[in-house]
């Protein structure tokens, strides 16, 4: 009886190794197959960049490759470096003679908004024609459309203006109710992350900070949206006071928000008009994907070299390339420092922060890079707390008037489960050798004396921050203690009270480091780390990464909340972010 069960459970997994290899020889052909039908994007002349945006726009996205099709499930996404570079080849490509832009359902942030602008408008100075066409134009899609020659909408079409909210969730009574207490423990009035945990409703200082910021971002898009139709900022804030959303297209166009109603199939005759082909014609056309085939003058990497650095997501200890993991993005930095073909770094940093002791070592690296060659700040949506913490010591930090920074302020948050071990009917107890041996066991509250040593202990790191800050922007501690607090500031605000230098894209930080390192117009520029694509991630040796990337992929926004509190078990108290989701509509 044993025998035969051995010898079924061996003719078994050799049938089942045996399907097992089948399934993957025959998954291994679909990928060469799609490997093999895979034809190289020709340009054809009259041609125009369809820059159709939608999903979540990003920094940057992995190369896409025939395994993803196979997965399937992975998220719609675009990078913003793949659009702006879509753009600038349209550009300066003579087999381009327009975009037709054609914004749909994608979300992006009022910073990255505004990079994808500019460069629009730069595109613009070529001579060539931007129209735009939609059938529903969100806000954000219209801030892009407005810079466009000719705005058309479909004759049934909506169109949104109304204007920033800030709506944020709180969850304190929910937690009370589940027994759950969220020990808070922080420096700065206006650091407000913990909030929602431990309030019903903002406090008056967050309220102040809020409004503040969100007022000063909507005066940046409604200018920009009044500067290229013809109008003034007061009339901008009349029709969003009016809610064209719910407005007919007669309404669209006495208001001078479109400039004509057409069909989709009207609007495509239009272009075949302006790039002068027939009626019938297919118009050719190219897609942002389509665009990173198209050549230009080959780059090398020189003796005249300038690194873009990202480091984006949440900041905390690991040495993962999933986020900004501080040994991970040291490592970067090391690498770079010692790189002599490399004479200057833009450090591109879109980040709400995170643990405090990840961002004083990453600190510290910048610091060292900046002794050798320049280092100069491009901060994307947000470059706050942890992520203003990283960036304090570069010699130059610029960022766009609607960036979010400043935030300087740090706070420890520790969750006591005690209430819901009691509701559950759950008791513990304890052995130790020590007075503090149970230090942070969240199934009780702190003591008064473990309260005040936390409490003490935040306030050092605060004192750390404001010296760090201080000491990189080259002002007075007690200065820069006025403007910190915790406070968030858009890129204009931080630009008049000295924390941040100039105004500007990615583009313009390149130019300020090429100047710094007298490298003139002659130097290329390369982006780092470099990044993987989804096939690569499956044979990544890190499994933690790949895990990472799935549990993000399931969570969605959700994925940072559930990393604070992986980062608090793993003993990173201290944090120094801003709130997750600001929840500005």
């Amino acid at each position: 009886m044993m025998l035969a069960s051995a010898l079924g459970f061996i003719i078994a997994s050799l049938i089942f190794s045996l399907i097992s290899m089948l399934i993957m020889f025959a998954m291994m052909g679909s990928l060469m197959n799609s490997f093999g039908k895979q034809e190289s994007f020709a340009l054809q002349n009259n041609s125009v960049l369809n820059l159709r945006l939608e999903g979540a726009i990003q920094e940057r996205i992995a190369e896409n490759d025939p395994f993803t099709d196979l997965v399937g499930g992975v998220p719609s996404a675009m990078g913003m470096n793949d659009i702006i570079g879509a753009i600038r080849k349209a550009k300066n490509n003579d087999k381009i003679k327009g975009i037709y832009l054609d914004t749909r359902l994608f979300m992006a942030s009022s910073a990255t908004l505004a990079e994808i602008r500019q460069e629009l408008e730069d595109f613009k100075e070529s001579g060539k024609f931007i129209v735009a066409y939609a059938d529903t134009y969100t806000q954000s899609g219209y801030y892009l459309a407005s810079v466009a020659d000719k705005v058309a909408i479909n004759p049934q079409g909506m169109l949104d203006v109304h204007g920033i909210a800030s709506v944020p969730f709180f969850y304190k009574d929910a937690m009370q109710k589940l027994g759950i207490e969220m020990q808070l423990f922080k420096v700065g009035t206006y650091k407000s992350f913990a909030e929602p945990y431990t309030q019903t409703e903002m406090s008056e200082a967050n309220r102040e900070q809020v409004n503040s910021f969100i007022t000063d971002i909507w005066k940046s898009m409604k200018a920009d949206m009044a500067s290229s139709r013809n109008m003034e900022t007061a009339q901008i804030d009349s029709i969003a006071n009016r809610f064209p959303l719910l407005k007919k297209t007669d309404f669209l166009l006495s208001q001078n928000l479109v400039d004509t109603v057409l069909y989709e199939s009207e609007m495509k005759n239009y272009i075949r008009e302006l790039i002068g082909i027939d009626a019938d014609a297919k118009i050719p056309s190219a897609t942002v994907a389509d665009m990173k085939s198209v050549k230009t003058q080959a780059v090398k990497k020189s003796t005249n070299s300038i690194a873009l650095l990202y480091a984006v997501g949440s900041i905390s200890s690991g040495n993962g390339s999933n986020g900004i993991q501080d040994k991970y993005m040291v490592n970067e930095i090391e690498k770079l420092r010692k790189d002599d073909d490399i004479k200057a770094v833009v450090f591109r940093i879109n980040s709400g922060g995170g643990s405090a002791y990840a961002s004083e070592q990453i600190w510290k690296a910048i610091s060292e890079l900046k002794s050798e060659k320049p280092v100069v700040v491009s901060m994307g949506d947000m470059a706050a707390s942890g992520g203003y913490y990283i960036a304090c010591n570069a010699n130059k930090i610029v960022a766009q008037p609607t960036t979010l920074t400043g935030s300087i302020g740090i706070f420890g948050m520790v969750p006591n489960f005690g209430g819901t071990l009691d509701k559950l009917g759950i008791s513990t107890d304890v052995v130790k050798t020590n007075k503090f041996s149970d230090f942070g066991d969240v199934s009780r509250a702190f003591n008064a004396q473990e309260a005040a040593m936390m409490q003490s202990y935040v306030n050092s790191g605060y004192d750390l921050f404001l010296t760090r800050c201080a000491d990189g922007r080259g002002m007075p501690k007690d200065s820069l203690a006025k403007y910190a607090e915790g406070r968030v500031w858009t890129g204009n605000q931080a630009k008049e009270i000295g924390l941040v230098d100039e105004l500007g894209g990615v583009d313009e930080a390149i130019r300020i480091a090429a100047e710094m390192a007298n490298l003139g117009k002659s130097y290329a520029v390369f982006e780092y780390p470099r990044m993987k694509s989804p096939i690569g991630e499956i044979f990544n040796k890190n499994k933690e990464e790949l895990a990472a990337k799935t549990l993000k992929g399931y969570l969605g926004e959700s994925y940072d909340m559930f990393m604070l509190l992986k980062n608090i078990k793993d003993q990173d108290y201290i944090q120094a972010r801003i709130p997750y989701d600001l929840n500005i509509k």
